[in-house]
């Protein structure tokens, strides 16, 4: 896409508060939780929050909505505005509103607000806007948008021409012929195969049936390809990734990274936005896919949609390397800050990782045990450079906190520029900090910093004999055994020698030294 081809959202703009304060008491005449002191948030919902989120990719975006001329609607319009172009559509009423009321990252309520539909004629801006996109990203909230005639029209003639992916409400409409990507989620893929076809009978059977549920779903990933005539319908299975069911029964299926989110609102927004964008930008379905399940995946880490207020329009920062669960040197992960917010132990060891091996394992399961959450402070490869040397280190950062993030005692990476974790740590602020090896805690740098706001630091016991050097010097002596037997051969070889003979000399000509 370029500059004069943007991102077209179409669909319904939704008002979200969030009133997030602390909860440590009940109330005195019920059984309820007082949230003391919360702070309000706003944002937009809906079709607002996908096209926000592309906008803050880097990305010319439009937003086709219903929006009227009160103090609700020009409230979410004047959160957009800054950031995306939106076409009106005339309501008859404000954006429908939801309220959060959380208290320590958690959702304790949430109150909704009926809102407005769509009335009168679809202006032609809107649908020139259609007309003109380089791709277009339909978010259905069952307000009534995606009903419009004119603009059902409109989308369908681009059907086709530009990449078109459709995010389906289980009370809204059906996607129009030739859509490059519908998204249903599990629940919405099984409400719309129970709905009756032209012909009167369902797509598939909504209530489970034998098999996993990848079989199942995938079955109904193609009788709804089918019965919407797209090009492909990719359902998405929140922990477990997507299912992209396509032409001539081809499925693939997309794992997703391990990620701890205790609130996955938005993440259908963020995945459907990549989606369109990757496939405005020319990729392949299956790598647009796969980008999209990742970026839902970075999404959720770092706070959900409770965190779009306070993140920047820029990309993740590259230090930010394990899909899901890794973090930069002075970011909070949201496993850490889950646990305490509840009041729980959030421990944190640290380390190059550059070839992990047996001992690494123990120290980590170990430190692990001592607490409600493991956080690993990794060293960057320019730190491991500045510590170990020009050779060092032998895997980089990314798949080094990838390694790690993928082991069950680890719910987190933080990635450390400097040579010492004191940054992080001071970031991080563990309750215990845990050191594997021959030290005191007495010995550690360390020690000062962690016990400066009440920590403790505790050593557990290594193997002995297992390093990542002595792993290195035992690959490299292999590595040199191994040349020498074939240089060895090949001299050999070279010299007629059978395989273990040792010949006379050759007469008449110098032996070769």
């Amino acid at each position: 896409m370029t500059a004069r081809r943007p991102l077209v959202v179409v669909g319904d703009l939704l008002l979200d508060r969030d009133l997030d304060g602390t909860a440590t008491r009940l109330c005195p005449d019920a059984p309820a939780p007082v949230v003391d002191d919360p702070a309000e948030t706003l944002r937009p919902g809906g079709a607002g929050l996908a096209a926000l989120l592309a906008a803050r990719d880097g990305h010319d975006v439009v937003l086709v909505t219903p929006l009227s001329d009160d103090p609700r609607g020009r409230r979410a319009h004047a959160l957009l505005r800054p950031h995306l172009r939106v076409v009106p559509l005339p309501a008859d009423g404000p954006p429908a509103e939801k309220t959060r009321i959380r208290a320590g990252g958690q959702t304790l309520l949430r109150l909704d607000r009926a809102g407005g539909r769509p009335t009168g004629e679809v202006p032609d801006e809107a649908v020139r806007a259609v007309r003109t996109a380089g791709a277009l990203l339909v978010a259905d909230y069952g307000r009534g948008a995606t009903a419009l005639p004119a603009l059902r029209r409109a989308l369908g003639e681009r059907a086709g021409a530009v990449p078109l992916v459709w995010d389906p409400h289980p009370r809204g409409s059906e996607p129009v012929p030739g859509t490059s990507v519908v998204t249903p989620n599990q629940a919405e893929a099984l409400d719309f195969a129970a709905r009756p076809t032209a012909a009167g009978s369902a797509a598939a059977p909504a209530a489970p049936g034998p098999g996993t549920l990848v079989h199942r779903m995938t079955a109904l990933a193609h009788a709804l390809r089918e019965r919407w005539s797209a090009d492909a319908v990719c359902v998405t299975l929140g922990a477990r990734g997507a299912l992209l069911a396509r032409a001539a029964g081809s499925t693939c299926a997309v794992p997703a990274p391990d990620v701890l989110a205790p609130d996955p609102c938005g993440a259908g927004d963020r995945f459907a936005a990549t989606l369109a964008l990757r496939l405005g930008g020319g990729a392949l379905p299956a790598e647009a896919v796969e980008d999209a399940v990742a970026s839902a995946a970075r999404f959720l880490a770092a706070g959900g949609a409770a965190a779009v207020h306070a993140r920047p329009a820029a990309a993740p920062p590259a230090e930010s390397v394990a899909p899901g669960r890794a973090a930069s040197g002075t970011a909070l992960p949201p496993a850490a800050a889950a646990v305490r917010a509840r009041g729980g132990t959030v421990v944190a060891t640290g380390g190059c990782y550059d070839l992990l091996h047996a001992g690494h394992v123990a120290t980590l399961r170990a430190a692990r045990s001592l607490g409600d959450c493991l956080v690993v402070l990794l060293n960057s490869d320019a730190s491991v450079r500045a510590l170990k040397g020009p050779g060092r280190p032998l895997n980089d950062q990314h798949d080094r906190a990838a390694v790690l993030a993928a082991l069950d005692c680890v719910d987190a990476v933080v990635v450390f520029e400097e040579t010492t974790p004191e940054r992080a740590l001071r970031a991080l602020r563990p309750d215990v900090w845990v050191k594997g090896g021959d030290y005191s805690g007495a010995d550690l740098p360390e020690t000062p910093l962690v016990e400066s706001w009440g920590g403790r630091v505790l050593t557990v016991p290594f193997l002995s004999g297992r390093s990542t050097t002595s792993l290195a010097q035992a690959a490299a002596e292999s590595l040199r055994a191994a040349r020498d037997a074939r240089d060895a051969r090949e001299a050999r070889d070279g010299a007629g020698l059978p395989a273990g003979g040792t010949p006379a000399r050759p007469s008449g000509r110098a032996w070769p030294r």
